[in-house]
Formats: C-alpha cells, sequence, structure tokens
C-alpha cells in the first residue's frame, strides 16, 4: 500500500510540482492549497507525512502543525520563504520533523520525505526499544552510539548520569517514569525515600535543555507521580 502524503501550499505551481514528483515516486498525494481543507482530510484519511507551507491564506502551517500534534504523530516537514532562525525553532518546537527553504528542487523534498518516513517507521513501529540507538524528539536528538546530545542542531554538555536520564526518558517517551524507577536505571542501586538526588539532577538538565520552569517542552513533571518527555 503506497504512503500518503498530505501537502498544502498556496502556489499552486509548487504544490502540482510536488504532487507530481511525489507521484512518480509511488506516493499517493493529497494536495491542498489551504489549511482548513488539509485539516479536514488529515481527520478522514490516515495520512503518513505532512509537507506544509507556513505561509496560507487561512490558518498558517504553525497552526496546522500544532492541531496535527495533538492528535498524530507522523512527520511533518514545513516548507518556508523564510531563512529565520526563529521561524524554523518555533516549527520544531510546535513538532515538525524537517524544514526545507524555498527556493528548492523538488528532489530534494522527495528525499527529505523519503528519509522522515524511513525513521518513523523504523523508531515507531518496527524497531524495538533496545534496539534504538537515536530519538529525535521535536528538535531534541540524542544519540546512543556517540552519547551526543542536540538541541536544535546544538550540541549540549552533558555529563553521563544526565545523558542517562535523558536516554531512559526518551526510551520511555509516553509514559511517566517515577523517580525510583529512574534512579534504579541510572545508578544501577537500591532507591531509598526522601531521595533528591534524581529531582536536583533533573533541574541541572532542564537547564541545559532551556526549559520554562512553568511550561517545560520536553521533560515535563507529573505531581506525585514522576517525570515524563511526552510524544
Amino acid at each position: 500500500m503506497a504512503d500518503k502524503i498530505l501537502v498544502v501550499d498556496d502556489e499552486k505551481e509548487i504544490a502540482d510540482l510536488l504532487e507530481f514528483y511525489l507521484c512518480n515516486e509511488g506516493f499517493e498525494v493529497y494536495k491542498f492549497y489551504n489549511g482548513q481543507d488539509a485539516i479536514r482530510c488529515i481527520e478522514k484519511e490516515e495520512i503518513d507525512i505532512a509537507v506544509l507551507d507556513v505561509m496560507l491564506p487561512d490558518i498558517d502551517g504553525f497552526q496546522i502543525c500544532q492541531k496535527i500534534r495533538e492528535h498524530y504523530f507522523f512527520p511533518i516537514i514545513m516548507l518556508t520563504a523564510k531563512v529565520e532562525d526563529m521561524d524554523k525553532i518555533m516549527g520544531l518546537t510546535l513538532g515538525a520533523d524537517d524544514y526545507i527553504t524555498k527556493p528548492f528542487n523538488p528532489l530534494e523534498v522527495v528525499a527529505r520525505v523519503k528519509t522522515q518516513l524511513r525513521r518513523y517507521k523504523r523508531y515507531n513501529a518496527t524497531t524495538q526499544p533496545q534496539d534504538i540507538l537515536e530519538y529525535d524528539i521535536r528538535g531534541l536528538v540524542i544519540n546512543k552510539e556517540t552519547h551526543k546530545c542536540y538541541l536544535y542542531n546544538e550540541l549540549l554538555d552533558l555529563t553521563p548520569i544526565e545523558f542517562e536520564i535523558l536516554w531512559y526518558l526518551c526510551s520511555k517517551q509516553g509514559k511517566v517514569v517515577s523517580s525510583e524507577e529512574l534512579f534504579e536505571a541510572v545508578w544501577k542501586e537500591k532507591y531509598i525515600d526522601n531521595n533528591n538526588t534524581v529531582m536536583a539532577h533533573i533541574a541541572r538538565l532542564r537547564e541545559k535543555l532551556k526549559e520554562s520552569t512553568k511550561k517545560p517542552k520536553f521533560i515535563k513533571t507529573v505531581w506525585g507521580v514522576g517525570y515524563q518527555i511526552e510524544k
């Protein structure tokens, strides 16, 4: 069965061009020139990946991205004529997986689509957690093999313990991890009540992730239960 690709761009020539190249690669393309029609399509069809233009006549691509992430986890590639870093960061923060600046070669878009689909299927469907070597979560990339972590392409200076905490939380993405579970998984020791070690390391880790204490983007506290990195 062909992968279903949502293409949204108010520039008809660009949308038609992307449709042509993607269809030639065997994809099933759902093409729209505005955001509202695209959202209605998402609610009806099982989309595998979305290619969204940022500037649209009704609602912008950031809003569509945000609505998608409320219910769906498929990859999102943003298209924009802008080159400002803040636009890229906003898209990644809202849940986009990749960013392409106009003008672009349509073959590059096809290549990016294939890459994102491979990653999505590998990490979210067929691969078991113990086999995963890298997580890419909304601009936060952590690699077990290289032992490196990047936030929006900026290398983070993490201690080995901080790296292991973040890796464990990423491996449990979507689930709440208790302080006891986290401590025993990382420190390999029996957890003792009133142990503030985990809390202190989480606080330092959040600082390095430039997390807001009130509205963290990555490590969230579920009061009375533990910590969670949401899907």
